[in-house]
């Protein structure tokens, strides 16, 4: 990732089990721009500080229930248990649950005499749904305070997750003539709509006939039949995943003090590819085994009265072990293969950040940081009956290989804020942050495990923040001018390192350098008492300034999921009734400018601009412990999309991810 994600300043370190049902949330803290300097590697676009709830020394709590569209239920509470005057206790739980909207259906039941035969009875042509799932998730704490000086917090969690991804097709073509089926080719016949997809998530087995000799030399030879073997896998995408931190305080003096964070965390996660055609196109059966261990100690020093220090030091070490079984028949050749991958990852790191408030309005800051990170990836790469698969390795050098990288990186921040008054604030920010390197996970072919560099940034930005007309309103605005170097993009297209062009890839590489501009805005407004408004803007330029030749890449391109522009509006407003409670009616609008998805930009992989409307009606009682809202989302049921998965250089296909319908749902909070 390249956005930090940090539970109570414990890091996420992998985008799997980073999509978190926020559970007993005391704020979020979104941090912009690179933070290099406290959080440390890959957080060159921000860092996102997610902070729950601690024990407190009140009984108390929250229920909630929710109930919506296709069959959507939840229920979530927390309870706060104070044991004695120094230990207390925090639980909290959520299950929540809903039906799919996208249908899988099978071809030949939708389309008889199609040419590819029915397994459905007539009338009854579903197969399954997606974009359903099923969220179970478990927290607790223990803070134990015996002094003024000291005190632990000791947390644990559990969450387990399954969940079918919503896919439909949007393009296929024939890129080449195993990608058919009793003669039946792949095609746009096999595109079903904007909600359903033909997935069947199984291939029979089947021969190929190879000439290896002219694989080899180039001299057309024998023709011999390679055998391919069935292959199947659930739709189905699982993780589960626990993990447990302590942090522990200590006053050292008045003026110093000591944190200690320790985490461990571990995760199995389970998903499918499939080019979600009724063909024999592409299935991948995939797992993932993580565990992750980190500790980080920080010494706060209040040297005088204008100026403190922070001094630090983190380390973590993680093994991610990736189980796949490739099933890929569009290739010119059989690609078949079995890989089960150890990766070990480590991170050192020291850093310091030292605070001065030179004068009553004026305070500079300056922070940096070393880091230390070493990846080793090992690969395994073996047909289903354990021999080593001669088309991906052909001369038995990828098998059993390990590939390292290794990098350190020096970040620093330099940052200045000027108070001119109570209700207007400026700083300037200098701050350099990079994204970890490491190794191709994917490679289909020996020549594709290639290692890759950091991609660095230096950032400046400067802003300003008011509170104006006695605080109704506050406006913040900010503009930044970002160098990226060595940015890391994915090529689903390398064929100075295939044997063809249309063979597939997933290659990590550094493509190049580039600039962005950019300007934020943030408003939040109280023009009259009890009507809120809050709007922000964002504008973003982005520029290659280098690419290497060998990705293939435009100066014109753009880098993937980097929309021009962004803007959100929300209003509401606050009814009293008196002894009836009160009533707060909100509205909601955010758009979203065109944006590509992949690093070659085209239009199969341009995801277009839209706008959505969301929708709240709350009443509260008197006692403001009761709380029943009926909410809307995407009320004008607008078709737009998350993703697009574009490899239609390679299997023909282009695979989207559809957001969700308009839905509705009503929910009854209770505190006590």
């Amino acid at each position: 990732p390249g956005v930090g994600l940090f539970v109570d300043d414990v890091y996420l370190p992998t985008l799997t089990g980073a999509q978190l049902e926020l559970l007993d949330v005391d704020r979020i803290e979104v941090l912009r721009g690179p933070q290099g300097t406290l959080t440390g590697r890959n957080s060159i676009g921000g860092a996102i500080r997610i902070m729950t709830q601690k024990p407190g020394s009140a009984l108390g709590g929250s229920l909630e229930a929710q109930a919506g569209s296709r069959d959507l239920y939840s229920l979530r509470g927390s309870l706060n248990l104070p044991i004695n005057d120094v230990l207390a206790a925090r639980i909290s739980g959520v299950i929540k649950s809903q039906d799919g909207y996208v249908k899988r259906l099978d071809y030949g039941c939708v389309n008889p005499g199609g040419g590819i035969p029915s397994t459905r009875a007539p009338g009854d042509c579903q197969t399954g749904e997606a974009g359903d799932y099923d969220y179970k998730a478990l927290r607790g704490v223990l803070a134990f305070t015996p002094t003024d000086r000291f005190s632990a917090d000791v947390s644990a969690d559990y969450v387990k997750d399954e969940r079918t991804p919503a896919e439909v097709l949007s393009y296929a073509n024939n890129p080449a003539p195993n990608a058919s089926l009793n003669g039946v080719p792949f095609d746009s016949r096999f595109i079903c709509g904007n909600f359903c997809n033909y997935a069947t998530y199984q291939s029979p087995a089947s021969s190929t006939w190879i000439d290896f000799t002219g694989l080899l030399s180039g001299v057309p030879g024998t023709v011999l039949p390679i055998p391919v073997v069935a292959t199947s896998a659930s739709p189905k995408q699982t993780f589960e995943g626990w993990g447990a931190a302590a942090r522990m305080d200590y006053a050292l003096t008045d003026k110093l003090s000591l944190e200690s964070i320790s985490a461990y965390r571990a995760y199995k996660s389970r998903f499918a590819d499939d080019d979600l055609s009724p063909l024999p196109v592409a299935l991948g059966q995939n797992r993932l085994k993580h565990h992750f261990f980190s500790q980080e100690v920080r010494l706060n020093a209040d040297i005088t009265d204008a100026l403190s220090l922070t001094l630090g030091a983190y380390y973590s070490d993680q093994r991610t072990t990736y189980f796949t079984f490739q099933d890929i028949r569009y290739a010119p050749f059989p690609l078949q293969f079995i890989g089960d991958d150890p990766v070990d990852a480590k991170s050192k790191a020291a850093f310091a950040t030292l605070i001065w408030k030179a004068t009553d309005a004026l305070t500079l800051t300056g922070g940096v940081r070393y880091t230390d990170e070493s990846k080793d990836y090992t690969f395994s790469r073996r047909n289903p009956d354990g021999s080593i698969n001669f088309f991906v390795d052909p001369t038995g050098t990828l098998n059993g290989s390990t590939i390292s990288y290794s990098g350190d990186k020096t970040d620093f921040r330099l940052s200045a804020d000027y108070r001119w008054s109570p209700n207007l604030l400026t700083y300037a920010t200098v701050a350099t942050g990079f994204k970890g390197g490491g190794v191709s996970a994917r490679p289909f072919i020996a020549s594709q495990a290639v290692p890759f560099g950091q991609e660095t940034l230096t950032s400046y930005e400067i802003g300003a923040k008011t509170d104006l007309f006695d605080k109704r309103l506050r406006l913040n605005a900010s503009a930044f001018f970002n160098e990226y170097e060595d940015i890391q993009l994915t090529l689903f297209s390398c064929p100075a390192l295939s044997p063809a062009p249309s063979f597939p890839c997933s290659l990590q590489a550094n493509a190049g350098d580039a600039e962005v501009k950019g300007l934020e805005l943030e408003l939040t407004a109280e023009p009259i008492d009890r009507l809120n408004i809050d709007a922000s803007f964002s504008l973003l330029d982005f520029e290659y300034t280098r690419l290497d030749p060998a990705t293939g890449l435009s100066r014109d391109d753009v880098a993937p999921f980097t929309p021009a522009r962004k803007w959100s509006l929300g209003a509401q407003y606050h009814f009293e009734l008196g002894g009836f409670g009160s009533l707060t009616p909100r509205v909601d609008l955010s758009y979203q400018d065109d944006l590509y998805t992949n690093a070659a930009n085209a239009a199969t992989n341009k995801i277009d601009s839209y706008t959505l409307t969301n929708v709240m009606l709350a009443w509260s009682n008197p006692a403001k412990d009761l709380t029943v809202a009926i909410k809307g989302t995407n009320v004008s049921d607008k078709r737009y999309l998350l993703n697009r998965y574009d490899v239609s250089g390679g299997s023909g296909a282009v695979m989207d991810q559809p957001a969700r319908p308009a839905e509705w749902a009503i929910s009854v909070r209770k505190t006590f």
